[in-house]
């Protein structure tokens, strides 16, 4: 337990910031999930449209620091490529 007043303090603020990134990142999975599923079922029209929300998503992420952009780029092709099929 830090008991200087800054440590104090860093803590808290990484304590509030993990919780940021883990609901960032629980949200990208969700929509990457639903893409998966629309792509899966075959309906083109709900999958393009999921594809757009999770590419959002991955975008977001990236913006934010919470993906490296090289990840993101590999997860938007696997789906991508997921969907031409």
């Amino acid at each position: 337990m830090p008991n200087i007043k800054s440590a104090i303090k860093r803590t808290s603020v990484t304590e509030h910031k993990t919780a940021q990134n883990r609901m960032v990142k629980s949200n990208l999975k969700t929509t990457i999930k639903k893409a998966h599923v629309a792509a899966s079922q075959g309906d083109t029209a709900a999958a393009n449209s999921a594809y757009i929300d999770a590419q959002k998503a991955i975008d977001k992420a990236v913006a934010k620091g919470i993906l490296h952009r090289n990840t993101a780029a590999r997860r938007k092709s696997r789906l991508h490529a997921e969907l031409s099929r």
